[in-house]
């Protein structure tokens, strides 16, 4: 009886803290959900994708650490995707700013070495951080 008790109370720690440990490194920094975009940059450097689109969401304040949503219209929300290619040992990441601000970090599968005559980032380092 204890014993599923305490093996509950272990497997619940375990994935309140997997879900919560949205972070990338970056060399030996680590960037985390509601970082700013500029933080993501200076830390990782230029990302190997970026794409930009909108979202409409209704909106809300901050109350007390609890979200408040108010009226009825929506507002346009813009969202940046950028994808981080570091090399072809190391796995890839995905990282969406919703608002200018780290909302979510995905693992990709592993990266790719980009082709000699490549015109975008040519000049910076595998891996995107410098």
């Amino acid at each position: 009886m204890y014993s599923r008790l305490l093996c509950g109370i272990t497997l619940g720690v375990l994935l309140a803290g997997a879900a919560s440990a949205d972070a990338m490194r970056c060399g030996n920094k680590l960037v985390r959900d509601g970082d700013t975009r500029t933080a993501v940059l200076d830390l990782c450097g230029e990302p190997s994708d970026v794409q930009t689109r909108s979202i409409l969401r209704r909106q809300s304040f901050l109350r007390n650490g609890r979200l408040v949503f108010f009226g009825d219209g929506f507002v346009e929300v813009p969202v940046e995707v950028w994808t981080y290619n570091f090399g072809p040992y190391k796995l890839m990441r995905r990282v969406s700013f919703v608002d200018g601000l780290l909302d979510k970090i995905e693992t990709l599968g592993y990266g790719y070495n980009p082709p000699e005559n490549s015109d975008s980032h040519s000049s910076a380092p595998a891996g995107g951080y410098r």
